[in-house]
């Protein structure tokens, strides 16, 4: 499980981006690079990284289910995943 304090960062860096999108998206359509680089860098949605909704795993991230293989591998092996069967032949 990652650390809380790069949770909340990441959290953080969310709700940021969500706050300033609208006003990103209108400064870029004007073409305004100083009024961008006016905004915090955590605005930026290159600063957001894609984690586990339930470890805070950054690596091995899938984005389909918004898990990383180690979860969903153990959410599978129980059947609590719909439409996911372990793969036999």
């Amino acid at each position: 499980m990652a650390k809380k304090s790069i949770i909340a960062r990441d959290l953080k860096r969310q709700k940021m981006h969500a706050k300033y999108s609208q006003k990103r998206a209108e400064l870029k359509e004007l073409g305004d690079t100083e009024g961008l680089s006016k905004l915090p860098r955590n605005s930026s949605p290159t600063r957001l990284k894609n984690r586990c909704a339930e470890t805070g795993r950054p690596r091995g991230f899938m984005r389909t289910f918004g898990l990383s293989r180690v979860a969903f591998r153990k959410h599978a092996s129980k059947g609590e995943i719909p439409g996911v069967t372990k793969a036999s032949w």
